[in-house]
């Protein structure tokens, strides 16, 4: 995954040797990273499903929250319909997590100690490095885990999509990555980098200034470093529904690049242009109720579970 929670619990000037090893940050990271993407998956294949769908479609079946989840269910089922690709996030997710989170802790921990940067820099440097080191992990994951959600359930008789275009249809996790291998070739695994980094890098930045600026006005109104758990969740559920909701169009381009099979996109940007001409806001802002809500929520539960997981692997 490439949404991160900002794993930074105080102010950077409070960092002292009591602040935990590279090595618990990076077993805290995966745990929260993974299990915070496994709670919200429901949400992140309503997403997917319409924003990478036409939008004629997307308003016939998917047009609200409450309507897709109830068509795919009735349709598809749990595990087949509201968690397909779940194994190819988690995958991704446990190990692209831990290489943000320690990428992140490194170099802030570095940038504090070495520079005199103020934290807003800090921050967004931190996270932009974090973001594109856990990419090579989290992009071709992604990739997998997007087409396995828009097409849904494996169907043999199925040869086309409903607007008539090849219809990529794999059994599961192990046949969409052969079969993209053979008949796409690797790169194929990085449709959509670029467009990846494009809404990740952004999303990152604004999460963390959001994140840290919340928890300092928290911290300003109890008088106290420690905000409580409610407040915990809030600060960081608040940043990231945000940063979520601001970078949804980048989010709807990158869906659309990583699930075409023939290129039809060349660029992110004329790519959000053709798209908002032919579709309008519904098709550039497609998914921006779940992902607002997926991104609140999943920043809310990986916050606390890291910090969580930081607290057992000290022993307290």
């Amino acid at each position: 995954m490439g949404e991160h929670t900002a794993p930074g619990s105080r102010h950077p000037a409070e960092l002292t040797d009591a602040e935990p090893p590279i090595s618990h940050v990076l077993l805290s990271g995966g745990i929260g990273g993974a299990l915070g993407d496994s709670s919200m998956y429901p949400l992140d294949t309503i997403k997917t499903r319409q924003q990478g769908i036409s939008a004629d479609i997307v308003l016939k079946k998917y047009r609200t929250t409450g309507q897709a989840f109830k068509t795919i269910l009735r349709e598809e089922g749990f595990f087949k319909g509201l968690y397909r690709g779940y194994t190819a996030m988690v995958l991704g997710s446990f190990p692209s997590t831990m290489l943000f989170f320690g990428s992140y802790e490194a170099l802030k921990r570095n940038m504090i100690e070495n520079t005199n940067l103020n934290e807003t820099v800090i921050h967004l440097t931190s996270g932009f490095f974090g973001d594109l080191v856990s990419s090579f992990v989290y992009v071709p994951s992604e990739v997998v885990k997007t087409r396995l959600q828009v097409q849904g359930p494996y169907n043999p008789a199925l040869k086309t999509t409903l607007n008539g275009n090849v219809l990529y249809n794999y059994k599961g996790l192990y046949d969409a990555v052969f079969t993209i291998l053979k008949n796409e070739g690797a790169g194929t695994l990085f449709y959509g980098y670029r467009a990846t980094l494009i809404r990740d890098l952004p999303f990152s930045a604004l999460q963390l200034a959001f994140y840290e600026r919340f928890r300092k006005s928290a911290q300003y109104q109890a008088k106290s470093t420690e905000i409580g758990l409610g407040m915990e969740l809030f600060v960081g559920g608040a940043a990231g529904g945000l940063a979520g909701m601001i970078t949804t169009p980048l989010d709807v381009i990158k869906t659309r690049i990583q699930t075409q099979t023939k290129v039809q996109i060349h660029g992110t940007f004329s790519g959000l242009k053709s798209i908002f001409a032919a579709e309008g806001l519904v098709g550039v802002f497609g998914g921006v109720v779940p992902r607002f809500v997926w991104t609140s929520i999943q920043s809310s539960v990986m916050l606390l579970l890291y910090q969580s997981s930081l607290r057992v692997l000290r022993g307290n």
